[in-house]
């Protein structure tokens, strides 16, 4: 009962809104990451993974908002250096985004580069054969950067809901709402990303976009100081933008190759 009071008031259902729709956008790079590497997986194992990777997702974001003062004490510097030309202290908090990055930007190139070469033309058939890569294994690249997707998102759910009276049942609902809709959309977009390999490639460009954007929000956080410029973090709009203009003119280009065929 107490529960359902909270939503009586209208900062708490404005707050919940917002919430959600944050956590549905900012949960378009799980389904990017979950969609390009289950397509390694055979068809029939795709769609299992997928949910898999998202139900650890919500869990995994519902378990970090219950230990959300652990989460806020990995504020503290672990340790720093000063070289002179670059210092920072490093946080727990901003050593998990440097490490989440690093392996985006690892784990992107490394699509990237199987995806042109000339192995790539034989992807499909690996999927469905001996080729194909084991689902423990997806499903733990899945686990780690749903860690790191996940403290990004809880962040910034903490820094909305400050000072809105029952924080925590409004921030568990808005997850679980997203998850919801996110579940609803993940495998189709995860069937059009693997059947489209412009998209893909496109798609693992955002990834490499995302992680550069986390390894600058980690040195935003250590209060990175690089040539005597302090290193900021990269809006999030800015990045959303690009993406969106991006599959716009992807869409336009895919258009026009139908009608030509």
């Amino acid at each position: 009962m107490e529960f359902l009071q909270i939503f009586t008031s209208v900062d708490a259902l404005i707050a919940l809104l917002t919430l959600t729709f944050l956590e549905i956008i900012l949960g378009i790079d799980n389904i990017i990451f979950i969609s390009i590497v289950t397509g390694k997986l055979p068809p029939e194992k795709r769609k299992r993974a997928t949910r898999i990777g998202l139900f650890l997702a919500m869990f995994m974001r519902i378990a970090l908002l219950f230990g959300i003062t652990w989460l806020i004490a990995m504020k503290a510097t672990l340790f720093g250096f000063d070289w002179g030309w670059f210092r920072a202290d490093f946080t727990g908090q901003a050593l998990i985004l440097l490490a989440g990055g690093i392996f985006l930007i690892y784990k992107s190139t490394k699509e990237i580069h199987e995806k042109v070469d000339a192995k790539g033309e034989h992807e499909r058939e690996l999927a469905t054969g001996s080729g194909a890569k084991s689902f423990g294994n997806i499903i733990f690249q899945i686990l780690l950067i749903d860690l790191v997707f996940s403290i990004d998102s809880i962040l910034t759910a903490v820094g909305m809901t400050n000072g809105v009276h029952g924080a925590l049942p409004i921030m568990i609902t808005a997850v679980v709402i997203s998850v919801g809709v996110m579940m609803l959309f993940a495998v189709p977009v995860g069937n059009f990303v693997n059947q489209n390999p412009s998209i893909q490639i496109l798609g693992l460009a955002f990834l490499i976009l995302i992680g550069f954007m986390l390894i600058t929000e980690s040195m935003h956080l250590s209060g990175a100081v690089l040539g005597g410029q302090e290193v900021g973090a990269v809006p999030k709009g800015y990045l959303y933008f690009a993406i969106f203009f991006s599959l716009v003119v992807e869409f336009l280009n895919m258009r026009m190759r139908k009608k030509k065929a």
